[in-house]
């Protein structure tokens, strides 16, 4: 690591902890005293990672519930598929996916959910259903209504950064200076700045090595001013690394993780909770400090 990443990585972890925490309707996120660990859960036939659960609506309630009982702070609910080569369904197609399953969860948790989408009439509904939070993986470019949905429901929203980069440009300058403009546009679109969070886009408009350049300069996004989401669990840049298909990369997506959090994220997207949930809470432990008590276990000393 040179000067300048290190210097980075410092910086990240002052501004994080800078942040005021995110309020609405009773929620917080408290900005810098963890990593909040957001629970995939892909409600379409076309999972790039297979774990699609389209026309089930009790696989997809228990696989919600597990994700709860295994330590996820955040549902994250996707009823289009955004992998490469999808195809694009209406929005009515995926309210039919999305809301008996989001009803349900409603019903059973008080778990914070978001809505993987990029329709501003999926997310009018899905809020009025009950989703606390809309994930837009296009950044509120999609539709133009999206901003104004969110606006309008005082929500917090992920802007993410979706297209290819300005080979003209540094790769972090060419992601600050399109996330920036996405920012303008949703504030002057009435969107609250402090309920604003940004994902960079692993995987989205990047090769492979771009990827892990982004991720070990992740810090550089704090100029921001913004929470930072990543999202690397079980990509194709895993892949390339190790040579390993989409239900083997465990141990890479825990590599990532960790480097996120250590290079400034706030929150982390998975599909292994259970795992990830204790990547982030020992990587929390290193780079935020230890928890107010230490653990026992089985059979293990007392505290």
């Amino acid at each position: 690591m040179n000067d300048a990443e290190s210097h980075s990585r410092a910086h990240a972890l002052e501004t994080r902890a800078s942040l005021p925490p995110t309020l609405w309707n009773g929620r917080e996120l408290r900005w810098g005293a963890k990593t909040y660990v957001m629970a995939i859960l892909n409600l379409t036939p076309d999972s790039f990672s297979g774990d699609g659960l389209a026309g089930s609506e009790e696989a997809a309630l228990a696989a919600a519930l597990r994700g709860v009982e295994e330590g996820a702070d955040i549902l994250d609910l996707g009823a289009e598929s955004t992998r490469p080569g999808h195809v694009p369904i209406a929005a009515e197609d995926e309210l039919a996916r999305l809301l008996p399953t989001l009803a349900a969860i409603r019903a059973r948790t008080d778990v914070l959910i978001s809505v993987d989408t990029s329709k501003a009439a999926v997310a009018a509904a899905a809020l009025e259903a009950g989703a606390d939070l809309i994930n837009d993986v296009r950044g509120f470019t999609a539709d133009p209504e999206m901003a104004a949905v969110v606006a309008t429901a005082g929500a917090p929203a992920v802007i993410m950064h979706d297209i290819t980069v300005d080979h003209d440009l540094d790769l972090i300058t060419s992601i600050l200076r399109e996330l920036s403009r996405r920012l303008d546009c949703a504030v002057a679109a009435g969107v609250r700045w402090d309920r604003l969070i940004v994902d960079p886009g692993f995987g989205f408009g990047k090769d492979w090595r771009q990827n892990l350049e982004l991720l070990r300069r992740l810090g550089e996004l704090r100029a921001l001013g913004r929470p930072i989401l990543a999202g690397t669990s079980r990509k194709s840049t895993i892949g390339r690394v190790l040579g390993l298909p989409e239900d083997d990369r465990l141990e890479g997506t825990a590599a990532t993780v960790s480097m996120a959090i250590a290079g400034g994220a706030d929150i982390v997207r998975v599909h292994d909770v259970r795992a990830m949930v204790r990547v982030a809470r020992m990587t929390d432990a290193i780079v935020r400090g230890p928890p107010p008590s230490p653990r026992s276990w089985p059979g293990g000393p007392p505290p």
